[in-house]
């Protein structure tokens, strides 16, 4: 058991390093440092809900209360104040930045394993692989990207999953195009020609030599993504077609403050810049990211 724990804690010790290094880097441009700040602040939040001493997110304490007011019996402190059904406003955005953060994640990725797996494919092998695909990515990108979405939470309706499926089927062809456009550019490199000549299989070109050289522009549309997909999910939960109630969901928070939105206006402003600050953190990082890579 201790010769296992030794070879954990060297196993770890790589990783550690690298995510210093990644921090380092980001300490080359101010603007990455100013997102990454943000992000890691409404990460910190995520991760430290269940520690931190929050009422219940869907309890209903006292309905309406502004910001910095106690309570009737004095035993708290609203310090965003109440929302119309009477719960913690603070409590609500903290809860609900896990749910945007988990799942705009999950939704990024599945898309972008499905947009790489086609741009690798459409770029490398060409032919009538690329024109297929192609001809179905350039069908989906005709349709406005949130209509895409509600046709496709209308028909299977509203579920996390679902939201995933949906930014899936709406972000993949755009990542589809821009790995293609890459992988177009990369294919004819020493580096590649060289592979086939030793027998490498496509797959491994591919997955060993092409993609990791295309990661830089990757990485820069990933956290731009991002906030897209947090916009989304801002926007379909105000429209009653995001994450199910009742559990926190900042779209929704707004939406049903708005009919009483002259009394609770705090109620819908601070889940608004909670959308605003979590998109500028992405949109930050994205340009302090392509700062760095221009320098190099």
């Amino acid at each position: 058991m201790a010769v296992r724990g030794r070879r954990d804690r060297s196993e770890a010790l790589p990783l550690l390093a690298a995510a210093l290094r990644s921090l380092g880097v980001l300490r080359e441009s101010p603007v990455a440092m100013a997102g990454a700040a943000i992000l890691l602040f409404w990460l910190a939040m995520a991760v430290l809900a269940p520690l931190l001493p929050l009422a219940d997110p869907n309890l209903p304490l006292e309905p309406l209360r502004p910001p910095l007011s106690v309570s009737a019996d004095g035993t708290a402190t609203f310090w965003l104040g109440t929302d119309i059904k009477g719960r913690d406003v603070l409590s609500r955005l903290i809860w609900g930045a896990r749910r945007v953060l988990v799942w705009a994640g999950l939704a990024t990725l599945a898309a972008y394993l499905v947009g790489i797996a086609m741009g690798l494919v459409a770029g490398y092998r060409g032919g009538w692989w690329d024109e297929i695909l192609s001809f179905v990515a350039n069908l989906l990108l005709s349709f406005p990207v949130m209509v895409l979405y509600i046709v496709v939470i209308t028909r299977i309706g509203a579920s996390p999953l679902n939201i995933v499926l949906a930014v899936t089927f709406a972000s993949a062809p755009a990542i589809m195009r821009i790995v293609r456009g890459l992988v177009l550019d990369l294919r004819t490199r020493d580096y590649v020609l060289a592979a086939r000549a030793r027998g490498e299989g496509a797959l491994w070109i591919m997955l060993v030599e092409l993609l990791p050289n295309a990661r830089g522009p990757l990485l820069v549309d990933a956290c731009l993504r991002m906030g897209y997909t947090t916009i989304a999910l801002a926007t379909l939960g105000f429209l009653g077609l995001g994450l199910p109630p009742p559990d926190p969901d900042w779209g929704a928070m707004i939406a049903e403050t708005q009919p009483m939105g002259a009394f609770a206006g705090h109620a819908m402003v601070f889940p608004a810049l909670a959308v605003s600050s979590l998109v500028l953190g992405f949109n930050l990082l994205a340009d302090g990211l392509r700062e760095i890579s221009l320098r190099d």
